[in-house]
C-alpha cells in the first residue's frame, strides 16, 4: 500500500515514517506551511526544511500552504492529502499523533471522507520507551521550540540524547509536562534519522526567548554525507 506522511519536521513524524517504511511504500511526504505560528493543526517551527529532509529521505515532497485559521485548517489539509492522492496514488496517511485526539480525530475524519486508511504507529506508545528507542536508534533531533516552564533558553537548539531526557523525566515530573511534548510544551526538527542519505547540517540559526517561550529558527542548512562509522 502507498502511504504519504503527514510530515512537520519534528520527531514524530519521522520516527512514524521511518515505521511506515518497515511495512508499507512510503510514497511521499506531506507539508502543509501554516502562515500563523500558533496554528491548531500544524507544526510550524522550521517547516520549511522538511524540503531537505524529503530530500535527505529520497521521498517527494507534496506542499501546500494555510493561513492557520483554525475554522479554514481541516479543508487545507483536505486538499494536500487530495494533492498527494493526485500526484502519487496514495491510499493511506500516516501521522505522529501520540495522545493529541484533537489531531488525530481530525484527521481520521478527512481520512474517512477520502477512503484513506489512516495509520498512527505511535498513538498511545510509551513515551518514555519510544524517547529511548529514538536517541537509540540515532535519530538526531534538536529542540526546535519551547513554550512553557520550566524550558529555559539553553533548551533552544539542544539535541535531545540521554542527559536531555533525563531533565525531561524530571520536568514531567515536577511540572507534568508531556515526556514528549505532545502537549505543545516544546517542538523539534529532526536532522538525521537511520533511513535518511544525508543528514541535515545547521549552518546558521536564530533564536529568541522570552517568558518560558522562545524559538529556534534555523536560517541556512544543508545536506552533508553522513560519518564513516568506520573512521
Amino acid at each position: 500500500m502507498k502511504l504519504g506522511v503527514l510530515c512537520s519536521g519534528g520527531k514524530d513524524s519521522i520516527y512514524s515514517c521511518g515505521m511506515a517504511m518497515e511495512r508499507e511504500e512510503v510514497a511521499c511526504l506531506i507539508t502543509v506551511h501554516a502562515k500563523n505560528e500558533e496554528s491548531y493543526l500544524f507544526h510550524t517551527p522550521n517547516v520549511g526544511l522538511v524540503r531537505l529532509q524529503a530530500e535527505a529521505a529520497e521521498l517527494p515532497l507534496v506542499e501546500t500552504e494555510s493561513a492557520g485559521r483554525k475554522e479554514e485548517e481541516m479543508a487545507d489539509l483536505g486538499r494536500a492529502l487530495d494533492l498527494a492522492r493526485e500526484r502519487h496514488g496514495i491510499a493511506g496517511v500516516v501521522t505522529g499523533a501520540i495522545l493529541s485526539v484533537y489531531q488525530a480525530s481530525r484527521i481520521q475524519r478527512l481520512c474517512r471522507e477520502r477512503s484513506l486508511w489512516c495509520f498512527n504507529p505511535l498513538w498511545h506508545t510509551g513515551q518514555e520507551a519510544y524517547m529511548q528507542t529514538l536517541i537509540g536508534q540515532g535519530y538526531e533531533v534538536l529542540v526546535s521550540g519551547v513554550f512553557s516552564e520550566p524550558f529555559d533558553a539553553s533548551w533552544l537548539g539542544k539535541r535531545i540524547d540521554a542527559r536531555a531526557l533525563t531533565l525531561l523525566k524530571q520536568y514531567a515530573e515536577k511540572y507534568r509536562i508531556t515526556l514528549t511534548g505532545e502537549g505543545g510544551e516544546y517542538e523539534t526538527f529532526v536532522a538525521d534519522a537511520p533511513f535518511f542519505s544525508k543528514r541535515i547540517e545547521v549552518v546558521r540559526a536564530e533564536t529568541g526567548y522570552r517568558n518560558f517561550r522562545g524559538v529556534y529558527r534555523i536560517t541556512d542548512a544543508r545536506l552533508v554525507e553522513k560519518n564513516d562509522p568506520a573512521r
